[in-house]
């Protein structure tokens, strides 16, 4: 996908996330005189979201047993659509002002332009630091239990300029969330923000405070804060940053404290995301949440993460959709995900977009409003990480070199990105053969867009299917497509 650098200037505004149903009259939906506009991306070629047909509606009343299709059926809708993003970590901000100018015009192109790029209309960032960071800090003083030494001064370097122009490039319109990974070393029980431990229950309230200490600095710079994840992994006790909740302490910490402090800060209409941890064990953390009125007033929803298939086994996307069912108005999104073991050789290692493309599919058919990917860069490292936990991103750079080198899952992300859009709804979708998995949207503005994938290492032949109408579709080996109709 070519990219163009241009400069663009505008106002950043905060983007309102409503769960309203949007004014979509799905039963008028109409193939007639539509074109069926094809955008793929293919192992083995240099397909990349490429424009490689442009079909047209034909009748098709029965389909038969040998015709593969994807049904889809635009009088049935699901969840209104958020947005898809990544990370702005310190990592990828340190990495990102290594960059001359027109690459930093690339990349942020690359992303958050709808037109030159992705169109990233969801961001992620860190409440002090991670394990992307370049060292281990927090906004105030060790052993200041008031917060009057609070300052984000840290950020000012590189994150939040890097945020700023991102926004800019997106059109002012973007929703941004934050999560720390630990409170400050003096109020947990092992007296270190790395290595697990957990938050002494003498600085509940003052820890409450912290996220909207964050808030008022990150809003007074410009930048608008949509909501905050209460503690990202909870359940882990990690060799950097990590704080550990159970189930019962991350409840009592949102209705005892964090739920009133934002609401008496100001702040009730913050978006609060509990969990933020793998799909694993997200049933039980929902359990105990989201059944008690008094916590789960205070809880927009879930965040979950695709790690549960650290110790092998496949992933868990049937654990969403169960959480979906028992708790229908609670929202779901996809917090955080990356390729680990960082190894250059395999920058364009084919099965790190698959992974990113079977999973959101999967996701968004299980009740998923929102998609947000890890780091959206890194250096040639896979870093830079405090503790060396190397990672990969969709895009790097080489800061020797000044390259910016896209993967796999850069396009396989794009495919859904750059063509749905926030307030955009879920509509039915299944497919006849397990070669392929698919998804569809409708947007605010009619556009019907559907994403199917290729699981197989053949060429397949299948048949785009509403109501009687229908168009013959050609599908590359382990392929991925974007439909819009």
């Amino acid at each position: 996908m070519k990219k163009i650098v241009t400069s663009t200037l505008v106002l950043i505004s905060f983007f309102a996330f409503s769960q309203q149903k949007t004014k979509i009259e799905s039963k008028s939906f109409s193939t007639k005189g539509k074109t069926v506009m094809v955008y793929t991306t293919a192992e083995n070629s240099d397909l990349r979201i490429s424009n490689t047909d442009n079909l047209k509606f034909s009748e098709l009343k029965q389909p038969t047993e040998r015709q593969i299709c994807v049904f889809v059926n635009p009088q049935k809708t699901f969840q209104t659509f958020l947005g898809i993003g990544g990370a702005i970590t310190d990592a990828s901000a340190e990495v990102f002002a290594k960059l001359p100018l027109d690459k930093q015009q690339e990349l942020l192109n690359a992303y958050y332009s709808k037109d030159k790029g992705i169109g990233y209309s969801l961001m992620r960032t860190n409440i002090h630091s991670c394990d992307f960071s370049s060292d281990s800090y927090t906004y105030i003083k060790e052993g200041d239990k008031t917060l009057n030494t609070f300052n984000i001064d840290h950020d000012r370097q590189f994150r939040i300029p890097l945020i700023k122009k991102a926004i800019a490039v997106a059109g002012g319109k973007i929703t941004l969330f934050a999560s720390p990974w630990s409170p400050p070393a003096f109020m947990k029980t092992n007296k270190n923000m790395l290595q697990g431990g957990t938050l002494l229950a003498e600085f509940y309230q003052p820890w409450a405070k912290y996220y909207t200490k964050f808030i008022k600095a990150y809003e007074k710079e410009g930048i608008p804060i949509w909501g905050i994840s209460i503690e990202n992994e909870p359940m882990a006790t990690q060799k950097w940053e990590s704080c550990v909740y159970t189930a019962e302490e991350e409840r009592d910490f949102l209705k005892n404290h964090l739920g009133p402090v934002m609401k008496n800060a100001g702040y009730g209409d913050k978006k609060i995301i509990v969990w933020d941890h793998n799909r694993d064990l997200m049933n039980q953390q929902a359990n105990v949440i989201f059944s008690d009125p008094e916590a789960a007033k205070y809880a927009w929803g879930m965040g979950f993460h695709w790690y549960e298939t650290w110790a092998g086994g496949e992933p868990m996307f049937d654990n969403v959709g169960k959480v979906h069912e028992a708790f229908p108005t609670k929202n779901l999104m996809f917090t955080e995900g990356c390729v680990e073991k960082f190894d250059a050789s395999k920058y364009q290692l084919w099965a790190n977009g698959v992974r990113y493309g079977t999973s959101m599919i999967h996701d968004f058919n299980n009740g998923t409003v929102g998609w947000t990917d890890w780091n959206i860069l890194l250096d040639q490292n896979g870093g830079p990480n405090h503790v060396g936990n190397f990672c990969f991103a969709p895009i790097h750079a080489d800061t020797r070199t000044n390259e910016l080198i896209y993967t796999p899952s850069y396009y396989y992300i794009g495919h859904f990105s750059k063509f749905i859009r926030p307030n955009a709804k879920r509509v039915s979708t299944t497919v006849s053969r397990s070669s392929l998995i698919s998804t569809s949207f409708i947007n605010s503005n009619g556009k019907m867009v559907t994403v199917v994938m290729n699981q197989s290492k053949e060429k397949v032949l299948y048949n785009l299917c509403i109501g009687t109408q229908a168009t013959e579709i050609s599908i590359l080996p382990n392929a991925i497509q974007t439909l819009v109709y």
